[in-house]
């Protein structure tokens, strides 16, 4: 048989909300000052920093790590072991993939020139934005300060140097642009509109997408050819 777990927050931490509201796992460690929405579920041996903010209906599973002031929108899905330094700002509805890694110093060093280790006031943090909706594959690494857009969906092992537009389709190392998605994470292939601002596709779902013209010039395929040279 299972074992039941009842719902309680964890003893340490001083939790703003009911613990009828949401659930956390014995396992879990949850720190002071940790504000947490209803009906969200933490799992087995993650850890929130103090100052963390968590909306409602979200799943937050083994091992994640949620650094100090980051704030969580609602109904966002976070995988196994995935890493949430400060400061993330992550909307409502995103999903993030296992092992995925969001980074937060583009200069990371473990000591000053001087030789004498980093304190948390020497270290640059930039902040990392993602939008609603939007959708980042296992194992991805996000690079600091940038931001993904509404909708868009980042290819697993991705490694994200470039802010990324909304319903855009980025994968590889570097991410680059390969397409666009619909709402539902279908890729957009029907052109029905095209002027000089925009492009209107049309998902088999029955979602139309506007995409600015300025944007769709930038995916892969629509880029210069490199010329070969033969000797």
């Amino acid at each position: 048989m299972p074992t039941k777990f009842k719902k309680q927050p964890n003893k340490k931490a001083k939790l703003s909300k009911k613990s009828s509201d949401f659930f956390i796992h014995p396992t879990a460690v949850v720190e002071d000052k940790v504000d947490i929405g209803s009906g969200t579920k933490i799992w087995h041996f993650a850890q929130l920093r103090s100052g963390a903010k968590l909306g409602k209906n979200c799943i937050i599973s083994n091992s994640v790590f949620i650094d100090t002031d980051t704030v969580i929108g609602d109904n966002v899905k976070i995988q196994n072991h995935a890493i949430i330094y400060h400061q993330a700002i992550v909307g409502n509805g995103v999903f993030i993939g296992p092992n995925v890694c969001f980074t937060n110093d583009k200069v990371p060093r473990a000591i000053n020139p001087d030789g004498s280790l980093k304190k948390a006031t020497d270290w640059e943090i930039s902040t990392l934005k993602i939008g609603d909706g939007a959708a980042i594959g296992g194992q991805a690494v996000i690079i600091p300060g940038i931001t993904i857009g509404q909708w868009a969906m980042v290819g697993s092992g991705s490694v994200v140097t470039h802010d990324v537009p909304d319903y855009a389709l980025v994968y590889g190392n570097p991410a680059r642009l390969h397409g666009f998605v619909c709402r539902c994470g279908k890729k957009l292939q029907n052109i029905i509109q095209k002027n000089a601002k925009n492009i209107k596709f049309k998902c088999p779902c029955g979602e139309e997408v506007e995409i600015p013209i300025k944007i769709y010039r930038l995916k892969v395929d629509n880029l210069p050819k490199k010329k070969i040279w033969l000797r």
